[in-house]
């Protein structure tokens, strides 16, 4: 029991040592471990900040006599992240009266935080791991390489982050789509003002979403440069390089004759 301890003990110690002692090396940027280690720092700041700082509005002109389109007023519905639709009302110009409509009591269709915020959350989780394994492969360089379990568990984060990033970025590319159509020409259709006898509304304009679509595509290539990154991870471990089989070689033992 006291052996046993006195082992954990020295174990502890010698990890300790070797974490205090950081030496700064940048050979690990220079192989595809680190080097797309940094891509995917960067690509998963991009989706994020494409998709986390969106703020969008869109436009719906408003007549209250067909024989008078020059009174036409424009409502506005302000929308952006996290994209609950459904607690979005339409400001009216202020000081005017619309139809005599009350239209901040009048929202825009859907909740798609869910998708958003998964998608978002995980890309900022991304983000920060990316920082710590970096600061690993660039600070404790041998510590990484010496262990059998540091590598283990970088190769699994970056299987389970493969495919969450083909889960959230599938689920928020859809819940996009669902957006455009929500703020789009149908939303007049939607709109029970709009469908009052004398009152005409005809569909003004939407913030370009463009931001949004690269959100989506950055997704798709995160996922990619995990996937990709696997093998090269894969190869740090254990089970690409088992131990038994460099010690046999080391140690150059001597296969027994045949034949005996």
């Amino acid at each position: 029991m006291a052996s046993s301890i006195y082992l954990v003990r020295q174990h502890i110690s010698r990890l300790g040592q070797r974490m205090s002692s950081f030496q700064l090396n940048l050979n690990p940027l220079k192989e595809p471990l680190g080097f797309i280690k940094v891509l995917e720092w960067i690509a998963s700041i991009f989706a994020f900040a494409t998709c986390g700082g969106f703020k969008g509005k869109t436009e719906i002109q408003v007549a209250c006599h067909a024989n008078k389109p020059s009174d036409n007023k424009t409502i506005t519905a302000t929308f952006g992240y996290p994209f609950r639709l459904n607690e979005v009302s339409f400001q009216t110009p202020q000081g005017v009266n619309v139809c005599d409509v009350d239209w901040k009591s009048h929202v825009l269709i859907g909740d798609y935080s869910s998708a958003a915020q998964f998608y978002v959350t995980f890309a900022v989780f991304v983000f920060l791991y990316c920082i710590a394994a970096l600061l690993l492969y660039v600070g404790y360089t041998n510590l990484y390489r010496d262990s059998r379990k540091l590598p283990m568990i970088d190769f699994v984060i970056t299987l389970v982050a493969t495919f969450l990033w083909l889960v959230s970025t599938s689920a928020w590319a859809k819940a996009l789509t669902d957006i455009k159509t929500a703020t789009g020409p149908n939303i007049v259709q939607e709109l029970l003002p709009c469908n009052q006898q004398g009152v005409i509304c005809h569909f003004g304009s939407v913030t370009s979403m463009g931001s949004l679509n690269v959100s989506v595509i950055f997704g798709f290539l995160n996922m990619i440069l995990w996937g990709g990154n696997a093998w090269f991870v894969y190869k740090e471990t254990s089970l690409h390089s088992p131990s038994n089989t460099s010690t046999s070689h080391s140690q150059g033992g001597i296969p027994p004759p045949a034949g005996v």
